[in-house]
């Protein structure tokens, strides 16, 4: 059984940055996309982005310059580095791993971005 573990969440001010981690537990992490998405009070999960196995990278309009997602493959983690945060990115951040069969899950970490 695969685990997802969402780490790194928090309050921030305006123009800050945080990096969140996403951790997989077993052997299959290195093969798979991973996707970052967010969900904020009252809206539906939005896909912020996301990294192939191999480390290609896609980012929706609204984060795009301000976030970067990397891997670690070795460390079976994935990484959302966000920058100049703003009042409207916070939400509850969710790293999924995806396979053919089957979409992992983590539980969230909530960021705020407020002053």
């Amino acid at each position: 059984q695969v685990q997802v573990v969402e780490s790194g969440g928090g309050q921030v001010q305006p123009g800050g940055s945080l990096r969140l981690s996403c951790a997989a537990s077993g052997s299959i992490f290195s093969m798979f996309s991973m996707g970052w998405y967010r969900q904020a009070p009252g809206k539906q999960r939005e896909l912020v982005g996301s990294i192939t196995s191999g480390g290609r990278t896609n980012y929706a309009d609204s984060v795009k310059g301000r976030f970067t997602i990397s891997r670690d493959n070795a460390k079976n983690t994935a990484y959302l580095q966000m920058t100049s945060l703003k009042p409207d990115d916070t939400a509850v951040y969710y790293c999924c791993l995806g396979t053919p069969a089957h979409q992992y899950w983590g539980q969230g970490t909530q960021v705020t971005v407020s002053s």
